[in-house]
């Protein structure tokens, strides 16, 4: 009996440090993929084209924006949730600091290409890891990214899904964007054609990664209940 439960606690804690370890890598994957995003030249993602804009025209620190930005994100959620709002969004700050602080350290790697094949090349290695680490932390179903809790925030208060929530809150980004840069720049900053592609293929390289990587990486973690709900 006692062996049987000394297995079952170590089956357990083994279940819990992958489970810590999939989001830990799919924060540090999701910071150099966001990262990697901001080097192509050719527009960011729309999530974090507000922060790369406002960094840009105000000289100001690209990761601090982000910070700001996300920190607005959990604020938002709260105020959407309303009565359904849980204390425990409160944790998306700290989140945010931490991811704030991967997104500086990460941005300093001096990273230049010229040639336009190559910056689409680095461009799809960005969307890559950005889909794989959101694919890791969703699943692990720990403190969520503030985006990804805007989204499914938006989604819920508008009695749709978080990829209506998603879509939603991308064009916000974009639109917001426009409107600061031609205002307070003069030209369109932080938009590209990197934005459109990364609009388009990022939400399919997820689907793609949850097709590939998300039963085995649930039951490792030991999540293979909620795995099994899904799929109801």
């Amino acid at each position: 009996m006692n062996n049987r439960n000394e297995k079952t606690e170590g089956t357990s804690l083994g279940a819990t440090c992958w489970r810590i370890g999939y989001y830990l890598v799919g924060l540090v994957l999701l910071a150099i993929g966001l990262t990697l995003n901001t080097k192509t030249g050719l527009g960011v993602s729309p999530i974090i084209a507000v922060p790369f804009s406002i960094s840009n025209i105000w000289n100001l620190n690209f990761a601090l924006m982000t910070f700001c930005l996300y920190t607005l994100f959990v604020f938002l959620q709260m105020l959407l949730d309303g009565k359904e709002r849980r204390w425990s969004t409160l944790l998306q700050i700290p989140f945010s600091l931490v991811f704030s602080v991967l997104l500086d350290w990460f941005g300093r790697l001096p990273i230049a290409l010229c040639a336009l094949w190559q910056n689409l090349l680095l461009l799809l290695a960005a969307m890559v890891l950005t889909a794989v680490g959101v694919t890791l932390m969703v699943n692990m179903r720990l403190v969520p990214n503030p985006a990804d809790g805007m989204a499914d925030a938006l989604g819920k208060r508008l009695n749709r899904g978080m990829g209506f929530g998603k879509n939603l809150l991308d064009l916000t980004c974009v639109a917001v964007t426009c409107v600061i840069s031609l205002a307070c720049g003069g030209r369109i900053t932080a938009i590209g054609l990197g934005t459109l592609i990364a609009m388009v293929c990022v939400g399919r390289l997820i689907a793609l990664c949850q097709r590939l990587f998300q039963k085995p990486m649930l039951r490792r973690a030991g999540l293979t209940e909620a795995c099994v709900g899904e799929e109801e």
